[in-house]
């Protein structure tokens, strides 16, 4: 049945059927993805948790759980958000209703392909870009699809301005395209395996620059196109500062491009390029705290309703993370600081803090306020999305604190050295063996979080199989 929601002001009918397509696969792949972590994680405290079995180690499983949670679970939310947002931003439907189905289909099939072909262990070994080459293809066809339909829903807009959400999904349209097809530029061998057209140096700059800015254009730009649309329309609050979420627009996107070679620090990568990156990731703190401060001072004068509403939880700790994951990212680009924490679970806890409490967080606010609203229906258990920020809140917590623990750990043992001036510490498997505590903690955050998870799964299905909600009657005149 087909569902659509009408603008009271010129009666147009927005497409809602692909919105609740995209919101239901995003419920769905959260779960999966995240039950693949726990089980990585608890692979790393008990390693007897591969079975056995090629196609469940840690090297087969863990890029499936990455790809899984950023492209799965954190690219349908975006698709969920923009669709939603972009046709009441822009007053019409969206410019092709085959072209948003052919977007989804062809999403969930390539999620799929890569759900099959990981744990087989074809891959082209490159981080948040290990898909092979047939998959890549189809990538660049959906990207185009969904590319074609999003600017062609801009031009037939029925208002003058864009609002910033717009600008912040416009860069992250136009960059992830740039990003993928560069780096996945790869001559065919096989249908299986391909030679990337980089070699050595080049190819490591190429696959980080490539690798951070999918971070910042893919799990960064499009949340905060959806933080500045639904941040204010849930808090019922204008934005702090439109002035300064233009800033932080600007200054994102210019600097963010830059900072890749962060990642190639202490390497053979030339070293003005290596402190360009680290500078301009430095830089990166002053718009991205612009832009959490933008955030939470939009919540002036609704922060009473963030003790009681649920929702606004999850989207007051997904900011707060936001602002914590872009100051302690700068900081770890500083060559003294990176000397320490490279190659440890610090780096390991920097980038769950940023996916599970940024991204995870302000995904399962905008879940819990849109379902009702897109399904007509009331929650089915409405006490549990407190009980789930709780979880997650939690877990998050127990998680990013255990693997700061760990690295710090990792790294000061790695580097210390006795009287003799030899190694103190020259078996790495010493080390290996004192984290066992930080993975057994860092599993129960993972437990805590993904319970959560299978919380709002349950939640969600309860409720669009539920009962309508009923018409509320007129109110009484007044005498």
């Amino acid at each position: 049945m087909q569902h659509t929601a009408v603008n009271s002001v010129d009666q147009t009918r927005y497409d809602d059927d692909v919105v609740k397509w995209f919101a239901t696969a995003t419920v769905i792949w959260a779960v999966v993805g995240m039950l693949v972590g726990v089980w990585v994680a608890l692979e790393i405290a008990y390693w007897q948790a591969n079975l056995g079995l090629q196609w469940t180690t840690f090297g087969r499983l863990r890029p499936l759980h990455t790809n899984a949670v950023i492209f799965a679970f954190g690219g349908n939310i975006c698709f969920t958000g923009i669709y939603y947002s972009m046709q009441r931003l822009l007053k019409t439907r969206m410019y092709s209703d085959a072209l948003s189905r052919l977007h989804f289909w062809g999403w969930q099939l390539i999620i799929i392909c890569a759900a099959v072909t990981l744990p087989l262990g074809l891959t082209q070994a490159k981080e948040y870009a290990e898909l092979i080459w047939p998959i890549d293809v189809l990538i660049t066809v959906v990207w185009v699809i969904f590319a074609v339909n999003f600017f062609g829903t801009i031009a037939i807009r029925k208002v003058d301005h864009l609002y910033v959400a717009i600008w912040f999904y416009m860069s992250f349209v136009i960059t992830i395209a740039v990003l993928h097809i560069v780096n996945s530029l790869a001559v065919p061998a096989t249908l299986v395996r391909s030679y990337p057209v980089y070699a050595g140096l080049t190819d490591a700059l190429v696959q980080w620059w490539y690798g951070h800015n999918a971070v910042g254009f893919f799990l960064t730009t499009p949340f905060l196109g959806l933080m500045y649309y639904f941040l204010p329309r849930i808090s019922e609050r204008p934005v702090y500062s439109y002035r300064l979420s233009i800033i932080h627009f600007w200054a994102l996107i210019f600097l963010y491009i830059w900072a890749g070679p962060h990642h190639l620090l202490y390497s053979a990568l030339p070293e003005w390029a290596q402190t360009l990156g680290m500078v301009f990731s430095i830089m990166l703190i002053a718009p991205s705290w612009g832009g959490m401060l933008n955030g939470l001072l939009t919540l002036r004068g609704a922060w009473d309703r963030v003790r009681t509403d649920p929702v606004l939880k999850f989207l007051v700790v997904a900011v707060s993370f936001y602002g914590m994951s872009t100051f302690e990212g700068p900081m770890m680009s500083i060559r003294a600081v990176n000397s320490l924490s490279h190659y440890t679970n610090w780096t390991i806890g920097h980038v769950h803090s940023g996916a599970l409490g940024w991204n995870g967080m302000i995904a399962f606010g905008i879940l819990y306020w849109l379902v009702p609203k897109l399904w007509n229906r009331p929650l089915a258990h409405p006490a549990w999305p407190t009980t789930h920020f709780w979880l997650a809140t939690i877990g998050i917590v127990l998680y990013t604190v255990s693997m700061w623990a760990a690295g710090l750990t990792e790294g000061l043992q790695w580097r210390a050295f006795d009287a003799a001036g030899q190694l103190k510490y020259p078996n790495f498997v010493d080390i290996v063996h004192q984290l066992q505590p930080f993975y057994v903690l860092r599993l129960i955050g993972g437990l805590l979080y993904f319970t959560g998870a299978v919380m709002l799964l349950v939640n969600f299905f309860q409720t669009i199989m539920g009962p309508a909600r009923t018409a509320m009657p007129a109110p009484a005149p007044a005498r």
